[in-house]
């Protein structure tokens, strides 16, 4: 780890940036209230709003414009935006965790109380992870394609609609189960290849402790490894049992998926079109899908310690 604070008081530029429509921002207080405790912390900072399709924009604007500190103030949607532009360069990200499950602060260990976070970001240690990458996007925890990118964009339907997230969700799980149809692909990683008819693919930027719809911790973000899982099953009532033992939670990896550790993989299908779950934000991507680890890509504020 290095230190930023002597930067942090002179050279250096920090810019905050907010999702505009994630309501974050009634989480985190006022603008001049962030500057305050930032201030108060030991950093001046820049904070501006940005629509979600202008934040990897405007980042990479501010990185441009010799920003040593970005801080991404939301949730891991948010983080991934602006790690996306901030990953490769000599800029160091700021995580603020304000969103709902904050999966990536989680695993790094950093707090969520709003004024330890800041003060986490002010005293400036730096740490580099590794990110993940499908054709040419940056993932800082998981990409998904079948069944997760079908629950994810029924659920925000729900959403959209006024109903609440855990009913939203139930919902949209229960909708993807009897709709879904399964996967037809081929996979290759680590010199082996084959084909698949599976619900899923999901690819963690490194290795996850999971059950099948409940996502564990991951011991570590630095071993420039994705984490690469199937489903063992190829019939819809395999799946609702697979469904059902999760929600109780008794699935076994070794029966119910596979998983192995890679440094990359590639994904074909027939379809022309994939969607994939890229930090729980929807994308529709061509295949052949090429997922990669970038090891130690991201430089990360992080608690000074182990």
């Amino acid at each position: 780890m290095a230190s930023l604070m002597e930067a942090a008081s002179a050279a250096v530029k920090a810019r905050l940036f907010l999702n505009a429509r994630a309501g974050t921002a009634t989480r985190v207080g006022s603008v001049t209230e962030l500057q305050r405790l930032f201030a108060e912390a030991g950093l001046l900072v820049d904070v501006e709003a940005a629509d979600p399709e202008r934040l990897v924009e405007r980042t990479r604007a501010a990185v441009a414009s010799g920003a040593g500190i970005v801080i991404a103030a939301g949730g891991d949607g948010t983080v991934r935006a602006v790690a996306s532009a901030v990953v490769g360069t000599r800029a160091a990200l700021g995580v603020l965790p304000v969103g709902t499950r904050n999966h990536f602060a989680r695993d790094l260990g950093l707090p969520t109380d709003l004024a330890l976070a800041i003060q986490t970001i002010a005293r400036g240690h730096v740490r580099a992870v590794d990110v993940g990458e499908v054709n040419g996007r940056v993932f800082v925890n998981n990409a998904s394609i079948g069944l997760y990118p079908e629950m994810v964009e029924e659920r925000e339907k729900r959403q959209q609609r006024g109903w609440r997230k855990n009913l939203a969700t139930v919902w949209a799980s229960a909708v993807a189960l009897r709709r879904f149809r399964m996967l037809r692909i081929r996979l290759a990683a680590a010199g082996d290849s084959g084909r698949w008819t599976t619900p899923f693919v999901f690819i963690g930027n490194n290795e996850y402790t999971m059950s099948l719809f409940a996502l564990g911790k991951r011991p570590c973000l630095d071993k420039g490894a994705l984490s690469l899982y199937t489903a063992n099953v190829s019939r819809r009532f395999s799946l609702i049992r697979l469904a059902v033992m999760a929600l109780l939670g008794r699935l076994e990896q070794a029966r119910d998926f596979e998983q192995r550790c890679v440094p990359e993989a590639w994904l074909e299908s027939r379809w022309w079109r994939l969607r994939v779950a890229l930090d729980g934000e929807v994308l529709s991507l061509a295949p052949p899908l090429h997922f990669r680890a970038r090891p130690g890509a991201l430089r990360v504020l992080v608690p000074e310690g182990p």
